[in-house]
């Protein structure tokens, strides 16, 4: 019977991806990896002809997980309501819930750790994360502009902007996780978000008095 070597190769794939998230790619040797996953030098050489290539397998994969986060829980808010500003208020929320159950900072971003050492990385692996990047732009860019039509913001907005505010926060957020050591980041921040929105398409008939000051409509 052939060995099944898929176990050995997310093995040394799983103790790549920490040990980049926690050092960068650069800093990750061959020989950490394999220290890491357990495995030997052998072995590490049968999965992938090079540390490129692994990096290369990583990204992929992320990518893959990314956007099957993306459209899973763009598919569930949409099987939720039919209003294109619900939708889009449950689908921050989704994030919101999961990211709510860290008990540990999250550990951080791949796309952010081959940034951050570009020139290491080959064009594929680069075209690979704008690709995944612009999918979100895209997919949330549209549940935005859906949004807008049926509920005019209330303030001059640029709705593109708006859909890579995301991304942004997920980012920023899970750098100031990491560095201050605090799991609850990533959901306060999404908590604003969401509430921007609110505040932002909500019709001027369902806000405060109050609320509408902070904003600047009656001022």
């Amino acid at each position: 019977m052939a060995r099944d070597g898929t176990a050995t190769r997310t093995k040394i794939m799983d103790a790549a991806e920490a040990l980049t998230l926690d050092h960068g790619f650069s800093a990750s040797s061959v020989d950490r990896i394999i220290e890491r996953a357990g495995v030997t030098k052998g072995s590490f050489f049968y999965h992938f002809d090079s540390k490129a290539a692994l990096a290369r397998a990583l990204v992929e994969r992320y990518a893959a997980a990314d956007l099957e986060h993306l459209e899973g829980n763009m598919a569930r808010a949409e099987a939720l309501s039919r209003d294109p500003l619900q939708q889009l208020i449950i689908f921050v929320g989704l994030f919101r819930e999961a990211a709510e159950a860290l008990t540990e900072p999250y550990p951080g971003c791949l796309f952010s750790s081959y940034i951050h050492e570009s020139g290491l990385m080959d064009s594929a692996i680069l075209d690979i994360i704008q690709v995944t990047i612009d999918r979100w732009r895209k997919r949330v860019g549209d549940k935005i502009d859906r949004a807008a039509a049926l509920h005019p913001p209330r303030l001059p907005v640029d709705l593109a902007s708006l859909a890579d505010m995301l991304t942004v926060i997920f980012e920023g957020a899970f750098i100031v996780s990491k560095v201050m050591k605090d799991p609850r980041t990533v959901a306060q921040q999404l908590d604003h978000y969401r509430n921007y929105l609110e505040l932002l398409f909500a019709p001027a008939d369902t806000r405060t008095d109050d609320t509408r000051r902070e904003v600047g409509l009656d001022a």
